[in-house]
């Protein structure tokens, strides 16, 4: 796992899904992102996740299904590292720090393709455009 990316989908603790990218990331600067195609057609759903790297798919596997309204008042959604419980086993919270640079993370819902597309830089100068 060292190097690669991996997505972790931990359902209550009764299920887990783990897709993990096919290569290590390279080093320098990329775009890492994972896109999550919803089955759709009601609550708790599964669903295609795929990785990639500067646009590539490196990986890609099945989340079965999904929590449907909320998960945990102790947990939240974190970028680089972990203070409440590892979402799976092979992680190690005292290791589990990236000590990288993150300059950029995004979470969106819904499916503008070109959205991806617009670096960092130039979605703050958009950003600033409209003020």
């Amino acid at each position: 796992m060292r190097g690669r990316v991996k997505f972790a989908y931990n359902v209550c603790a009764m299920a887990l899904a783990e897709v993990e990218a096919d290569r290590p990331v390279p080093s320098g600067k990329h775009q890492v992102r994972m896109e999550f195609a919803y089955d759709g057609g009601g609550l708790a759903k599964g669903g295609t996740v795929s990785l990639f790297y500067d646009g590539e798919k490196v990986g890609e596997g099945r989340v079965e299904r999904t929590i449907p309204f909320i998960f945990s008042a102790d947990e939240t959604v974190k970028v680089g590292c972990d203070s409440g419980t590892p979402v799976a086993p092979d992680y190690e919270q005292r290791d589990g720090v990236f000590n990288g640079d993150i300059h950029w993370v995004q979470i969106t819902t819904g499916s503008n393709e070109a959205d991806r597309l617009i670096e960092p830089e130039e979605r703050v100068r958009i950003a600033m455009a409209r003020q």
